[in-house]
């Protein structure tokens, strides 16, 4: 197979041609800044302000509670950060989980040197939190919740509404990492109790460098950026025009198209799952069975390195993960891994595939076939293996 297979969806998408389009008048023909007051420029101010609508939309809630980003790093940073001093009096104390993405992860580290606590709720085996152990966590200081909509990693989709209803029941914020839920699973922020949520265009074939933070209507949250009346004020700098009509095209495509998407990406998901898990031995399944993104597959193998994993695959033209895109350079096992109770040497063994809509069945049968050949390969390089298999 000549072409190349890029099943690595969760670390960034190709923008579609449809957003290219769109984008393209904004880089040279309708360059105006949306603060300028002629009609040249007022024209962006309204494009800006359909985007903003059509991401609203998309969740069920008001444009005026939108706010574009540089992306998903930056809104996890303004919510968590902003909103911890901005309900400083009344308490210091936040929650969230093991399992976050490092932009949650690393916000909350910081915050504890400025001297806020901050409970870092276990995951069950499939990644997925107990409720009683996130309502057993709170207090009286407690200010925010901060749990991811879905796994990076692992794909495991989060109890979300029940989260937000307990956080709604004891008063306390609550905020989801929703960077690789937006555009790909339904998203209602009222019916899920939702009050602040994080998205990153290039996520969902829309561009780089553009993201967005819902934050609903009067919460107290302090302004990331001082300077001029953008974003209402609270995040100041001239508006990222060609960026923010690209993610306001990319939602609306992917919005229009989820359901034919999850129902297609779901079955090349289960078939590879199905596939990997019945002809490769001593090889499991990282997440929950269904409870996970339509598009995530990630597996742990017994005896390998996932590093070799990805060489040999990248050379069979395959392109997969070990983990988190952020966390690439990183020698150490994932913390998400090692959160759902695997052991180092087995963490080490781990692919993430995630698919997209333009993959097919055949890709995914070529797949598990370099698999399975390049596993035993490498198995047979292994004296772990060998030690094994002579005792079993």
């Amino acid at each position: 197979m000549d072409k190349l297979i890029y099943l690595d969806h969760a670390a960034t998408t190709a923008a579609k041609p449809e957003v290219v389009s769109a984008m393209l008048p904004y880089f040279t023909e309708k360059f105006g800044n949306p603060s300028s007051v002629y009609g040249f420029a007022s024209e962006n101010k309204e494009v800006v302000s359909n985007a903003r609508k059509i991401i609203a939309d998309t969740l069920n809630t008001n444009p005026q509670d939108i706010y574009f980003t540089a992306g998903g790093s930056e809104s996890d940073n303004w919510a968590i950060k902003e909103t911890a001093r901005a309900y400083r009096d009344k308490g210091n104390h936040i929650i969230t989980t093991k399992i976050e993405h490092h932009a949650v992860l690393h916000t909350c580290e910081y915050l504890e040197k400025e001297g806020y606590k901050v409970t870092y709720l276990p995951v069950d085996e499939d990644g997925i939190i107990r409720l009683s152990d996130l309502e057993a966590a709170i207090t009286d200081e407690t200010i925010l919740i901060s749990i991811m909509f879905a796994n990076n990693e692992i794909g495991s989709i989060q109890p979300i509404r029940e989260i937000g209803a307990i956080a709604k029941k004891h008063g306390v914020l609550f905020h989801t990492d929703a960077v690789q839920a937006y555009g790909q699973l339904p998203i209602d922020v009222d019916d899920m109790n939702i009050d602040m949520l994080s998205a990153s265009g290039h996520k969902f074939n829309g561009p780089k460098g553009v993201g967005f933070l819902y934050i609903r209507k009067g919460l107290k949250l302090r302004n990331l950026i001082h300077g001029g009346q953008q974003e209402r004020g609270r995040r100041a700098g001239t508006e990222n025009v060609t960026g923010i009509v690209g993610i306001g095209k990319a939602a609306e495509l992917a919005d229009a198209s989820m359901q034919e998407r999850i129902d297609y990406e779901t079955k090349l998901r289960d078939h590879l799952i199905d596939r990997v898990l019945n002809e490769i031995p001593y090889v499991r399944l990282n997440g929950h069975r269904t409870k996970r993104l339509p598009n995530n597959a990630n597996f742990s193998f017994q005896f390998i390195e996932g590093e070799s994993l990805l060489i040999m695959l990248d050379m069979k033209g395959i392109c997969g993960s070990s983990g988190s895109a952020c966390t690439s350079g990183s020698l150490d096992p994932s913390h998400v891994l090692l959160a759902i109770g695997l052991p180092h040497e087995i963490a080490h063994g781990s692919l993430r595939l995630t698919l997209g809509e333009e993959n097919t069945m055949e890709e995914m049968d070529y797949v598990v076939d370099c698999l399975k050949e390049i596993v035993q390969k490498l198995r047979n390089m292994s004296p772990l293996y060998e030690d094994f298999i002579r005792k079993n």
